[in-house]
């Protein structure tokens, strides 16, 4: 059979994946140990995800065995996923190629996969990762309870995935990147933010947004769609708005505040009014992400005591305003954010809390393409920091493009003190650096060095 819908996935009995290592794929991967099935696969270097993976019965290596793989000759049970990230000349995926398995994409399995509960998607290209953790932890903390398939780790359950096989309700975080969300199905969603990205894939603005429709459009018709307010989607499902400071979203969070060691704010809402509502994180972004989720979970019928239990006990997702340490002369604080437009709303955050101290980036700029097309807003935000340590773009699926360096965007920059460090050298760089607040800012690999400046900085 040529169709993945089509396919009994029951009659696999190895999962095969190319690129395990990521977060999308390895949340799959947890879901087929789950259901007792054999995994393997391939990354490109170990990780903490390796490593739970391995513990959890994974077969995983990190060489390009061509057609040495030995599942090679198991076409009839292998069942081959592929993500985006790995090239088309990679030797394994020409091998299975050659030997005519059927592979797909993450995407496409996770579409599948979902279609059997009632999936509660949440896209955007910001927010998403941190909304769709805190709608999956609210909900399994609740007398609903959910599964979930998610782009980070919850430090509530420290997984990607969720699985609850007696729960009606899935959270789907649902990825713009390779058109990849629009193989759902969702029930109901969540649309954070409609910021272009992933022009590389899309080719111009318009296409962009189109994406974005055409997956509104695939919400059910008797579902729900919750919307940032302001943005331009019309779907055929019922429309909320949900907006910070902003009467007129019907969603609106205001007198945002930090008080005793908690982030506090007020809901109104149709026929709600929360007082000193609690987050278990800060953010005037998380703040905004939380407001999604009150929107969604009263529509499914949550009460407002579970919802207020949710929010307060969330503890937020690896790498996003994750807290390494916090004292009064020396704070670290590491976010994921790789686009202008998130590194806006975590500085705004940074402002929020820390209006008086000395505020520090180390700053790895995600992809030439990127870079090269919004180059004017990585500048603006950038020259935000008191001091920016600048890392050399990192390349991912990229070639270098001419012009476009991490040199020629420091010389855009003009925060006070600025400079170009390799990850090499960063320890014995920041070595004496103290009383400021230490932010790591990024999506490449600069998730390596967390652990080694916390090591350095905060086990004095």
């Amino acid at each position: 059979m040529s169709k993945l819908d089509n396919i009994a996935l029951s009659k696999y009995t190895k999962v095969y994946f190319l690129g395990i290592g990521g977060i999308g794929m390895s949340a799959l991967a947890k879901y087929f140990i789950s259901e007792g099935k054999e995994v393997l696969g391939y990354d490109k270097t170990p990780s903490t995800i390796t490593d739970d993976l391995l513990k959890l019965g994974g077969k995983i290596h990190f060489e390009d065995l061509g057609n040495g793989v030995k599942e090679i000759t198991s076409k009839e049970n292998t069942l081959v996923i592929r993500t985006p990230a790995v090239p088309v000349n990679f030797g394994e995926l020409l091998a299975f190629q050659e030997e005519e398995f059927q592979i797909f994409k993450r995407s496409e399995v996770l579409g599948i996969l979902t279609r059997n509960y009632k999936g509660l998607g949440v896209a955007g290209t910001h927010g998403k990762t941190t909304t769709s953790c805190l709608l999956a932890h609210v909900l399994n903390e609740s007398s609903l309870h959910c599964n979930a398939f998610l782009g980070g780790i919850s430090s509530n359950f420290g997984s990607n995935f969720l699985s609850n096989p007696e729960a009606e309700f899935t959270v789907i975080e649902a990825d713009e990147f390779d058109r990849s969300f629009l193989q759902l199905k969702p029930f109901a969603s969540i649309v954070t933010a409609m910021d272009a990205d992933h022009l590389d894939i899309y080719g111009t603005v318009e296409n962009f947004n189109k994406g974005f429709e055409d997956y509104a459009n695939l919400i059910d018709a008797d579902g729900l769609l919750v919307l940032k307010h302001g943005l331009a989607l019309k779907p055929n499902a019922k429309t909320v708005t949900y907006a910070v400071n902003d009467s007129n979203a019907n969603y609106n969070a205001t007198d945002l505040r930090f008080e005793n060691e908690q982030f506090i704010f007020n809901v109104t809402g149709p026929n709600i009014k929360w007082e000193n509502v609690i987050l278990g994180i800060p953010g005037i972004h998380n703040a905004e992400n939380a407001l999604s989720c009150i929107a969604l979970l009263l529509w499914l019928g949550l009460s407002e005591g579970e919802i207020r239990h949710g929010l307060s006990t969330f503890k937020g997702v690896k790498r996003r305003f994750e807290y390494h340490c916090k004292s009064d002369n020396f704070t670290f604080i590491d976010d994921y954010a790789h686009h202008p437009t998130e590194i806006k709303a975590f500085l705004d955050s940074i402002d929020l809390l820390y209006p008086n101290r000395k505020v520090v980036g180390i700053f790895q700029p995600h992809l030439f393409s990127r870079t090269r097309d919004f180059f004017d807003g990585f500048a603006e935000q950038l020259s935000r920091l008191d001091e920016l340590i600048l890392m050399p773009i990192y390349p991912a699926r990229e070639e270098p493009i001419e012009g476009v360096t991490s040199e020629a965007l420091l010389d855009k920059i003009t925060a006070k003190a600025k400079s170009i460090v390799e990850a090499a050298n960063m320890l014995s760089h920041i070595e004496n650096l103290d009383d400021c607040v230490l932010l790591t800012i990024g999506a490449g690999d600069i998730d390596r060095l967390v652990h080694p400046i916390k090591n350095l900085k905060c086990n004095k």
